[in-house]
């Protein structure tokens, strides 16, 4: 290990424990549409309004969290960011004590709302922290390590959360308890890293640039003159494609306890968590696979692995098909760092300002989720509950999705870069 990574492990090590934080919001996030439904008697679309909520904020605040970091720098973002997320936790509080009216959800989606306003400047900090503060060609190396800390924590918060709440009879008087000790805990996150030394990071050409914003630096070859970052296609078809994945990454999760329940198995709960250890599964391998195959070509692999078990999820039994979702977690594992560090590539002193347009794509964790529930609605007729065919019937949104993650892998990264050299 040279001296550059060893200054970069400590502040990688609080990283890792910022990207834990985001995955356990996550986590309740999913777990809440299973219980938000029986505790408000709601349909399936509108208890997926929970993920709509969450991840909106994304669409909303995703820009404006580029100007936060740019002004103030990624350290006190992260804080604020932090401070903004624990108070999302303590809001969901007053929310459960109002669980015998509407309003009491209405309130839920606006505590998630504001979790995911924190967790979007969060994003908006941590990802290009990690995808540059080392070699681009290893970003999607440094993103598995930290998936390892954001997936485990997807598969803890549920489990945590249900120590407190029945997810097949909810009651919600309890939940003051689990929402108060997660506040607590992000809350102390946010003071420790105030106090830490978290070294500023830049991108390859940020710092030259800013210094001489008219000397068309040839080290940067997609930036030169341009002024808008619609000018860099490369980083708009990314920030389609992460709109995409963050879709199809959400969704496995927050339907896996539902597709379950349709299913009629024990302990419905236990298969959010087969997504998660697929998911950590593939961090592990693709840390090693990722020192001898280049991150695209693994890329490719992977969405290959995607397709395959989006079909044997649609087309096998129930019963085994529900093993699937955990296979579509494994291939999940790599894409983010992959598609990221794709997209945010070349891009000098428009790094930050992209990084914020990609954080922006993440509402795409709100529309597919909410879309698949509407699917789910209309495919099940005028069935009380969803059977297991229709949920497999409304898996078939996975299949474009991937096609498209598979098109910019192969083709779509390296739109209007080419020109450039």
């Amino acid at each position: 290990m040279n001296k550059k990574q060893s200054n970069h492990l400590f502040p990688l090590l609080i990283i890792g424990v910022a990207f834990f934080i985001i995955g356990f919001g996550v986590g309740i996030n999913g777990i809440m549409v299973p219980i938000l439904e029986r505790a408000f008697s709601l349909s399936k679309s509108m208890s997926y309004l929970v993920l709509t909520a969450t991840f909106s904020a994304f669409l909303i605040f995703g820009r404006p969290s580029g100007i936060v970091i740019q002004r103030i720098g990624y350290k006190r973002s992260m804080v604020i960011a932090l401070i903004i997320m624990s108070l999302g936790m303590l809001l969901f509080i007053p929310s459960a004590k109002m669980s015998t009216s509407m309003q009491g959800f209405y309130l839920f989606l606006a505590a998630s709302f504001v979790g995911g306003m924190g967790n979007t400047l969060l994003q908006a900090a941590v990802n290009p922290y990690v995808t540059i503060c080392g070699p681009i060609e290893k970003a999607a190396q440094r993103m598995c390590v930290m998936g390892i800390m954001n997936k485990s924590a997807w598969y803890l918060g549920p489990i945590f959360l249900s120590l407190f709440i029945d997810v097949t009879n909810p009651v919600l008087d309890q939940a003051y308890i689990p929402f108060g000790i997660a506040a607590g805990v992000i809350t102390l996150l946010a003071v420790l890293i105030y106090f830490i030394s978290l070294p500023e990071v830049k991108a390859a050409g940020e710092e030259e640039e800013a210094q001489h914003p008219d000397s068309g630096n040839a080290e940067v070859p997609a930036s030169g003159e341009k002024i808008s970052l619609w000018q860099y296609p490369h980083l708009i078809l990314g920030a389609i494609a992460l709109f995409i994945y963050v879709g199809v990454e959400t969704l496995p999760m927050a339907s896996a306890i539902d597709f379950a329940n349709a299913i009629g198995l024990d302990n419905p709960a236990q298969y959010s968590g087969i997504v998660s250890i697929g998911l950590v599964i593939g961090y592990i391998l693709s840390i090693f696979l990722l020192q001898v195959m280049r991150q695209n070509n693994a890329l490719i692999l992977f969405i290959l692995i995607a397709l395959s078990a989006s079909f044997c999820l649609i087309l096998l039994p129930a019963r085994q098909a529900i093993y699937c979702l955990g296979v579509l977690g494994f291939s999940h594992s790599l894409m983010w760092g992959a598609i990221w560090a794709l997209a945010i590539d070349k891009l000098g002193k428009k790094t930050k300002s992209g990084a914020s347009l990609l954080v922006t794509a993440i509402v795409g964790g709100a529309i597919l989720p909410l879309l698949f529930g509407f699917i789910l609605d209309a495919v099940r007729g005028g069935e009380a509950s969803p059977l297991p065919d229709d949920f497999q019937m409304a898996y078939w949104i996975f299949i474009p999705c991937y096609l498209y993650i598979l098109y910019y892998a192969l083709a779509g990264h390296k739109v209007g870069l080419a020109k450039n050299k």
